[in-house]
């Protein structure tokens, strides 16, 4: 490592492999080209796109994102065997600047039950399939899983087979969330301590939140000597998830005092890219989230706001504008014209909108602007999101009419295009949004289970836009849906219609217990 780059941390984006793992947070092709396009407009290093043996729809998706980034380096991960790398090696041909992802499980634990091997035959898989990783691709990275818990000897052991086999990066997982700092940092420091070739490697982390501390743990470890950190947007990941990737790159950038590590990172980005992943997935961002949370640069208490009306440093240790928040300079309403929406599509981040999508959500944009007094930025990065989220869909929303109140039945009118067949019925239920969805079953023959139903206000005030979420279950599949409108009703039956669309193209997904790196 030259002095140049003694202190460059890379930013390796796990949102579109690990991050997808989250249940209900399955995307689709082009929900996962639109992220790997914000990725490569956030600066990242390394995107990983998805693990190409798990099925074919992973197959293609790693492969049309190989197509289409062509900065960042993209990833495509493969259990240490030979069908598995050729498998990945095959989706990520076309890629500018391919990456091998190769893993095994390392720990005592995982060696005795998971994969029932002695750890001689785990040290020579690595062996052998770094190696013929390697004779593919000249980048390879090989993960130790469960490394945090594996046995130092051991461990030093196959990091030390798997550089000399031709592993560029060495990625050292925290796979359960188990470690402390002081602990993890301890296990990096001893690796640069005692594997002799370390220096021929870039020392990788890939933390788990499950005691909230994946963020803590990957600043240890970069403060240890790791040089990459693994990461999601907005922290999502499986079960209590991944490193969010705002943080440390806010926190390396805050506070370079104390930590004097870069990244490559266009900060400004970061709000876009938080709100996209959001609308792609329907998991909202908690107001107190760090960096990218409503409440991140609010301030209700009067001796805050006092303090921050004097000097901004005294409350706020990072600037807004520094992830991409900034004040209006374009004010939205019934007058704005084309000209007028798309600058203010491009001030707010958009920038592959197509002329159709452009047209569509400049439409219910002017809907919008009959119905509200004021027109926030909040409200169109609703409407958009919602907008583009409707490309291909199966089945569309004609007309639903509801009839509610005290005195019941609730009734829900709903007519729907299912593939260019109008189709349309009444139903009751107990609720209005009981009966819309029970019309929307009966007209698509779906037996999907709702899972989760939520509602969000997009901005204050009684005129506000609902921002809905329903989680639906059919089959062991598990997808969201999101709908925006100043109805809520009408919200709520995009998002269910949306849930049913993504149920409608979901792909079958083995997703092998052997992912969790």
């Amino acid at each position: 490592m030259t002095s140049s780059t003694a202190n460059r941390v890379w930013i390796f984006d796990t949102t579109l492999r690990d991050g997808e793992q989250s249940p209900g947070c399955s995307m689709n092709l082009e929900e996962k080209l639109r992220v790997a396009r914000m990725l490569e407009a956030l600066k990242v290093d390394i995107i990983e796109a998805g693990f190409p043996i798990a099925s074919n729809g992973d197959f293609e998706a790693v492969r049309e994102v190989a197509k289409v980034v062509k900065e960042a380096r993209v990833a495509g991960l493969a259990r240490c065997n030979k069908a598995d790398i050729d498998r990945a090696w095959e989706a990520l041909e076309p890629a500018a600047r391919p990456r091998i992802h190769t893993f095994i499980s390392t720990s005592p634990l995982h060696m005795k039950f998971k994969l029932q091997l002695e750890p001689e035959v785990v040290h020579q898989a690595i062996v052998d399939n770094v190696g013929y990783a390697r004779n593919l691709c000249d980048d390879v990275e090989f993960s130790p899983e469960d490394g945090s818990r594996t046995e130092h000897d051991f461990l030093c052991r196959v990091v030390e087979s798997a550089i000399k086999a031709g592993a560029t990066t060495i990625n050292i997982p925290d796979t359960v969330g188990y470690a402390v700092p002081d602990e993890f940092a301890a296990l990096i420091a001893m690796l640069f301590d005692r594997v002799p070739n370390i220096d021929k490697a870039v020392i990788s982390v890939h933390c788990h939140n499950d005691l909230g501390l994946a963020v803590a743990n990957s600043l240890a470890a970069i403060d240890a000597g790791a040089r990459q950190a693994e990461c999601t947007i907005n922290g999502i990941g499986e079960r209590a998830g991944n490193a969010a990737m705002e943080e440390i790159v806010m926190a390396l950038r805050t506070r370079r005092d104390a930590m004097p590590y870069e990244t490559g990172v266009d900060t400004t980005q970061i709000t876009r890219a938080s709100h996209l992943l959001s609308a792609i997935t329907g998991f909202s961002v908690q107001p107190n989230k760090a960096i990218v949370g409503a409440n991140a640069f609010a301030h209700e208490s009067g001796i805050h706001q006092d303090g921050v009306l004097k000097h901004a440093q005294t409350y706020e240790i990072m600037t807004p504008e520094s992830v991409g928040l900034h004040e209006s300079t374009l004010v939205m309403g019934k007058h704005s014209g084309r000209h007028a929406f798309r600058a203010k599509l491009k001030e707010l981040g958009y920038g592959e909108i197509g002329d159709n999508q452009m047209e569509d959500a400049f439409r219910r944009f002017k809907d919008l602007a009959d119905k509200k007094k004021d027109v926030y930025d909040e409200d169109i990065v609703a409407l958009v999101d919602d907008e583009m989220l409707r490309t291909k869909d199966h089945i569309k929303i004609v007309s639903i009419q509801v009839m509610c109140g005290t005195e019941g039945p609730q009734k829900a009118d709903v007519v729907l295009d299912v593939e260019g067949e109008i189709r349309k019925t009444s139903k009751t239920g107990d609720g209005p949004v009981d009966a819309i969805f029970q019309a929307i079953k009966s007209l698509c023959g779906t037996q999907a289970h709702l899972r989760l139903f939520r509602i969000d206000a997009v901005t204050e005030g009684t005129d506000a836009q609902a921002e809905v979420t329903v989680r639906l279950e059919e089959d062991g599949k598990t997808v969201n849906g999101q709908g925006a409108d100043t109805d809520t009703l009408v919200a709520a039956a995009r998002a269910y219609v949306h849930a049913l669309n993504k149920l409608l193209v979901k792909r079958e997904k083995t997703a092998p217990a052997a992912i969790t790196v």
